[in-house]
């Protein structure tokens, strides 16, 4: 019934006809045999940047080692780009193209234990992002000044958009090293640490390394005008390096505005664990778009104000308590740079959890009951137009709801669970459980139920993998009130409180009619918000 479902539900669009997925979309979503032979150690990757031609060049040199026999590797660098050679041991290597994918063929034989690199040459002018974040590539923009203000976006396009690399989740790099030159009187700030500066006259070119494993949409350029100020936050695993990097005209804004990110570490350090990446330090950088969770490097457009862009998403006021982007984005720090999906199809697992640390943070600097109330009034929002989770092996994401559906769930499970440290202990063991590395949603679905000590496979295949919201059916007998739950799918189960007369009672709720006794005739009952449910009495 779960693969089912799955299967036929995943594939129906908004007005239920069938996607259709191609060539292209299974070598970019899929591990094929070109990749699955080689475990990726490292990238050094070198760019240069020209605002005025909206053109760059450079070059990454991929160190891998091999886990099996083969002699050819796939390396993805997406259309206008160009690879313009492959390099090894001073030899210039045979390219086969297949679209968006290009088929190196390794003259030396690759052997098991070996650990080699190959430097890919590439150049072009860039897909443009119309709307970024959303949409992906580079923004090329101007400061009030007249300054070139650029960026890269590009989650879910995926990295091969602007530099060449093995662009599928599953498999990080270790370490990185990124060299970015950009016009002098510019800088750049990428992920990591800065680690040299190079200056002449025309040109100034920035070296930020990577000291832990990195997702390749996470890796971002940003050149400014910038103006640099900072703190060290003290934290779980001691000091942390922070630094933010803002246009000089917004720097008093930005210095008022960024003291919510030491309140953000505090409140996410409290409930998901140490911040994950302590070497590399943390950064806000300002770009010309909204923002993304760039790792160690989130870069931030929300105008300095509170809320998103000003509003709030969940209607209830509590919305405006916190500048939406800072804690949502390096939100992400945890579930999506720390927790990684292996497949697109659970993206959720980024977007569902960091949805939720919203909520979280009202949770510990304001009150649970503020953010109960959040939570449940970005329900409005969902549209339970397709499932969550999308279709494996061709880089397709699930539907938007993953964002607050996603967080529902969470929150109700932190309901059903009713104790609070032992569900802190389960977000802060799945950050140290899964630490630095990719997962499926079947790996989050396992360790939850084991530590909740509530089987919850049938209420992940609802809430994850079908549009359907249960209904709860109530009719009352005499002294007697019966309940079952409809719109669900074969042997759904899930333990659910209700309010009988003004008492709280936690059931057992399924398919099949069940029965509790009441004091009279007429029980006021009432269901209880935080359960993502309807109601048919």
């Amino acid at each position: 019934m779960k693969l089912l479902i799955n299967l036929v539900l995943s594939m129906l669009s908004l007005f239920g006809t069938a996607q259709t997925f191609t060539h292209q979309d299974s070598i970019r979503g899929s591990i094929t045999p070109e990749r699955s032979w080689w475990d990726l150690n490292d990238y050094d990757l070198k760019v240069k940047v020209n605002p005025d031609q909206k053109y760059i060049q450079g070059s990454n040199t991929i160190s891998y080692t091999v886990v099996s026999k083969h002699q050819r590797m796939q390396i993805d660098l997406q259309e206008p780009m160009k690879i313009d050679s492959v390099i090894r041991d001073g030899k210039q290597l045979l390219i086969e193209h297949d679209g968006n994918a290009h088929y190196i063929t390794l003259e030396k034989e690759q052997s098991i234990g070996d650990q080699n690199s190959i430097t890919v040459y590439f150049s072009g002018n860039p897909k443009v992002a119309v709307r970024a974040p959303w949409d992906g590539g580079f923004s090329w923009s101007e400061d009030s000044n007249g300054n070139s203000f650029v960026a890269t976006s590009c989650q879910g396009l995926g990295a091969s958009v602007w530099w060449p690399c093995k662009d599928h989740m599953y498999d990080e790099a270790e370490h990185m090293t990124i060299s970015v030159t950009t016009p002098s009187h510019l800088m750049d700030v990428s992920n990591g640490q800065l680690i040299n500066t190079e200056e002449n006259a025309d040109w100034s070119t920035y070296t930020w390394e990577v000291n832990n494993p990195i997702n390749n949409y996470g890796v971002n350029v940003n050149i400014g005008d910038y103006t640099h100020f900072g703190e060290t936050y003290q934290g779980e695993k001691g000091p942390l390096k922070v630094d933010y990097f803002v246009l000089k005209e917004d720097l008093e804004k930005a210095k008022k505005q960024f003291a919510q990110t030491s309140m953000m570490l505090e409140a996410f350090e409290h409930w998901f664990g140490p911040y994950p990446f302590y070497e590399d330090g943390f950064k806000l950088v300002q770009v010309p778009y909204l923002g993304m969770e760039h790792q160690s490097s989130v870069t931030y457009g929300n105008k300095f104000e509170n809320g998103y862009l000003g509003s709030d998403l969940s209607g209830t006021g509590w919305g405006l308590k916190f500048d939406f982007i800072i804690i949502h984005e390096a939100g992400h720090e945890w579930f999506a740079n720390n927790i990684t999906y292996k497949d697109a199809a659970d993206m959720w697992i980024h977007e569902g959890f960091t949805a939720y640390s919203e909520n979280l943070y009202l949770n510990y600097h304001f009150s649970k009951e503020a953010a109960r109330a959040y939570v449940i009034g970005t329900r409005k929002r969902i549209q339970n137009d397709i499932p969550i989770i999308g279709t494996y092996d061709v880089n397709s994401e699930g539907s938007g709801d993953m964002y607050y559906k996603g967080a529902n769930i969470l929150h109700m499970i932190r309901t059903m669970i009713g104790n609070d440290d032992q569900w802190r202990t389960i977000l802060r063991g799945l950050n140290e459980e899964f630490y630095h590395q990719t997962v499926t949603t079947a790996q989050i679905e396992s360790y939850i139920i084991k530590h909740s000590g509530i089987d919850l496979s049938s209420f992940f295949d609802q809430y994850l993998r079908t549009v359907q919201i249960p209904e709860l059916e109530l009719k009352q007998e005499k002294k007697t009130l019966y309940y079952r739950f409809n719109n669900v799918i074969d042997q759904f189960q899930m333990p659910f409180d209700l309010e009988i007369d003004g008492k709280l009672i936690r059931l057992e709720g399924s398919t099949k009619w069940k029965q509790i006794p009441t004091n009279s005739k007429k029980a006021t009952v009432k269901t209880v918000e935080d359960y993502y449910i309807t109601l048919k009495n």
